[in-house]
């Protein structure tokens, strides 16, 4: 029996945990909304895009409830996560909490919320949003970008967070 061309051979859990294979960093994205309330997840979807223009790129899922503000923000913050702010990502993965109650966080120069303590801060404008499958990708514009050098990152792989690299 054949799979029709569109049906993959695989699960889609499957494909999660072959996707888990692949380390990423880990970032917090953060976001004031078109009324001015904040917003803010956990995502390691995050990529360099070009360096001219400065592009960078995140996905959100189309069912995230976060989703509405983050597409009625003018800017947004990508905040990449040092090796001690797991607690953080794990707290901005939770839903139905208030994400940024007891966050240290300051408002970046393009007012978007910025994390304390990151290892680097992308502050981006909107260049482009795109549906693709079940998410909408977020081209942003670096307005302004910072790092701490010398900063440990926190990875993720495999479904777990990892606050060391293998030297």
């Amino acid at each position: 029996m054949s799979l029709p061309p569109d049906s993959p051979p695989f699960t889609p859990e499957e494909l999660r945990a072959t996707l888990g294979q692949f380390a990423t960093g880990v970032t917090i994205v953060t976001a004031r909304d078109a009324q001015g309330q904040l917003v803010g997840l956990t995502a390691n979807s995050f990529n360099s895009v070009s360096l001219s223009p400065p592009l960078v790129l995140w996905s959100l899922g189309c069912q995230s409830m976060t989703l509405p503000g983050f597409r009625s923000a003018t800017h947004y913050a990508i905040n990449v996560l040092a090796a001690d702010q797991r607690l953080l990502a794990e707290r901005f993965a939770r839903r139905g909490i208030d994400r940024f109650e007891g966050t240290p966080w300051r408002p970046g120069l393009t007012g978007a919320p910025v994390i304390d303590g990151a290892a680097a801060v992308f502050e981006c404008s909107h260049h482009g949003q795109h549906e693709a499958g079940d998410h909408i990708v977020f081209v942003g514009r670096v307005a302004h970008c910072r790092r701490r050098v010398g900063v440990a990152p926190l990875v993720f792989h495999g479904g777990r967070f990892f606050t060391e690299l293998a030297g």
